[in-house]
């Protein structure tokens, strides 16, 4: 380190910010000559053991950087003075050398070599693979004439083993988060060597616990030692940067960073994408979306372009038909199911070609950085306006223009343009014309018919698809239940509607809620004419009531008349038992029952005696007296 260096250093550390402007250059900060050695000389070969590669693959990665973005200018002063990061800045701004340079000072400043320290300085933890392979290239740029050690961990079984003996000695890791935390956990000694972290960035943190990684960052932050809430130089340094301030990365900062300088160089501007940006939608039918991108690769050969779908079996069934109509231009393809090294094979093939298409998922639309592409095309509706924002970043980077195609189906339009518009996203409406549009169909399905290998992609492709759009969480823009299946279908060459079994249970629990639906209607409707009945009957019984109470009311006044005037009624209490204490009271019923009888003629009783005696006649008279013979 230089004697200017340590004193532009010694300036800054009493209290020196830069005031914001534009083109400054990066030779006014206080940084090593070795840093800035690897900034303004691209050409100059890298010093890894593999220099072939480094040629052919990452000579197109080389820049030379000579004037500092927004982003860097705001947020580097800061970082070289040990303070803890919270960015935010808006897709393509150039956040990665925003930590890469401090944390290099940071590390050279330690002198950890000098000191015969061979253990772990710095974690960068990034969401994907391709985006940790790009800022491992960049950070072989500009730090080649350091003498540090760095190393690339974004996972594979069969590296995993050599990265377990060589990972130890590096001062510098890029990686994934599960592939840390595997070796956290795994690699005997390696949390022991992470004793002496000084720097810790976590790029796209955002993107990070979108992908469900939160639990794993959080168990990789326990291993970590804990930030020493001092002001001294040895304490760590966290960087943390994320394109948008939601409620995890909130709690993620509070957790891992200790007093951060926030800055959001485009908090204020009215664009929140790219301002030399072209943004364009095109509305058409699902059955006309694979004829309308065939349309579009052919009137446009001469550019490099980017087509995002929604899920991997698309993208595979859209390369491997493409490949087979040749449409006069290089065609790749990019998603999750390509192994790593493949991934990074495609995707610098992609990067050193003039002009090319790249068949994309959203594993490509964050953080990763594609040279002069000047068309984005989405023919699936993005999940959200974030999503949107990421992809057509992949174009117009830095001060470079692009151009955007977002294709919508009649059904998401009303939706998606009331949601785009609302986050101030100027998209201008285009049309088909009809005399470049090209009908694949027939092509299609005599390539599908005669190979089985593609038939099972294109079923594969049709139900994704299907799955993906149920599985969207805003159902005011996709909605599956009004998707043409059948000319869908037929657009992907396929002879037939494949059955989808998840359709038919989503069937049978839209007819069953339907069914709760009519009922619970029909129930709300008898509870309701029950209400209306019983309240009818409350009226008429309180009508009723007052009735009765008024004329037993006169009842009572009446009796009191009574007694009042000579007591001609005789009140009498009636029991009805048989004890003979009661005799008296019913006396007079049976007199009159005898008076009755007695009126009626009497009839003569004859009694015979039994059988085994003697046959005797006896006569009584009417006073029941026996008479003689």
């Amino acid at each position: 380190m230089t004697e200017a260096t340590i004193q532009q250093y010694q300036q800054i550390e009493r209290g020196y910010v830069p005031q914001p402007n534009q083109n400054v250059p990066f030779n006014t900060l206080p940084i090593s000559s070795e840093t800035l050695q690897g900034l303004s000389d691209p050409n100059n070969s890298s010093t890894s053991k593999n220099k072939k590669r480094s040629r052919n693959q990452n000579q197109s990665m080389r820049k030379d950087f000579k004037i500092m973005t927004d982003i860097q200018h705001a947020c580097i002063p800061h970082a070289l003075l040990g303070r803890d990061i919270l960015g935010a800045a808006r897709t393509g701004s150039g956040k990665t050398l925003a930590f890469l340079i401090p944390l290099l000072e940071r590390l050279n400043r330690a002198n950890l070599q000098t000191a015969g320290y061979s253990g772990v300085g710095a974690f960068v933890i990034s969401p994907t693979r391709e985006l940790a392979v790009q800022i491992f290239e960049v950070l072989r740029q500009i730090g080649r004439y350091h003498n540090l050690s760095a190393g690339l961990l974004v996972g594979g079984k069969k590296e995993f083993g050599l990265e377990q003996a060589r990972v130890l000695q590096m001062n510098i890791i890029i990686c994934t988060p599960g592939r840390l935390l595997q070796h956290l956990e795994q690699t005997p000694g390696f949390d022991d060597a992470c004793r002496y972290l000084q720097v810790l960035v976590l790029d796209e943190a955002d993107r990070i616990l979108d992908m469900g990684f939160q639990k794993q960052l959080y168990r990789i932050l326990e291993y970590l030692p804990k930030p020493d809430h001092s002001e001294h130089e040895e304490r760590r340094q966290t960087m943390l940067f994320s394109a948008t301030q939601s409620k995890d990365v909130k709690a993620l900062a509070k957790l891992s960073l200790y007093k951060p300088e926030y800055i959001n160089v485009h908090e204020d501007s009215a664009n929140v994408v790219p301002e030399k940006l072209q943004q364009s939608m095109l509305v058409c039918t699902l059955d006309q979306k694979l004829d309308v991108l065939f349309s579009f690769i052919k009137s446009h050969l001469k550019s490099k372009t980017i087509v995002f779908f929604s899920s991997c079996s698309q993208v595979r069934f859209v390369y491997e038909i493409f490949c087979a109509m040749q449409p006069g231009v290089s065609v790749m393809c990019l998603h999750g199911k390509i192994k790593t090294a493949k991934r990074t094979q495609i995707y610098f093939d992609f990067v050193q070609r003039p002009h090319a298409v790249l068949f994309a998922t959203d594993v490509a639309s964050r953080g990763l950085d594609f040279p002069k592409v000047n068309w984005v095309v989405q023919m699936d509706a993005p999940e959200d306006k974030e999503m949107y924002i990421h992809r057509v970043g992949r174009t117009a980077r830095y001060t470079a223009g692009g151009r955007s195609l977002l294709c919508l189906l009649p059904s998401e339009y009303p939706a998606m343009s009331k949601l785009l518009s609302e986050a101030k996203l100027k998209i201008k409406k285009l049309s088909v014309n009809p005399n470049k549009a090209m009908s694949v169909s027939k092509r299609a399905a005599a390539i599908v018919a005669s190979n089985p290998d593609t038939n099972t992609l294109a079923k594969k492709a049709f139900k994704s698809y299907l799955r993906s759009v149920h599985l969207m969480p805003n159902k005011d823009v996709f909605k599956v239940s009004e998707l043409p299946l059948d000319e869908y279908a037929q657009s992907l060459g396929l002879a037939s509607t494949p059955s989808a079994r998840f359709l038919k249970e989503l069937k049978g629990r839209d007819d069953i809620r339907q069914l709760k639906s009519k009922n619970h209607k029909l129930q709300r409707l008898k509870e309701q004419i029950k209400a209306e009945k019983l309240k009818k009957r409350l009226e008429k019984y309180g009508e009723e009531s007052k009735k009765k109470k008024e004329l037993l009311a006169k009842e009572a006044q009446d009796s009191d008349d009574d007694d009042d005037n000579g007591g001609l009624l005789i009140k009498k209490k009636h029991t009805w038992n048989n004890n003979e204490d009661n005799n008296d009271n019913d006396g007079p019923l049976p007199s009159v029952e005898m008076n009755a009888a007695t009126n009626r003629p009497k009839k003569r009783i004859r009694v015979e005696a039994g059988s085994n005696g003697v046959n005797k006649r006896t006569t009584f008279n009417d006073n029941g007296e026996e008479e003689d013979g």
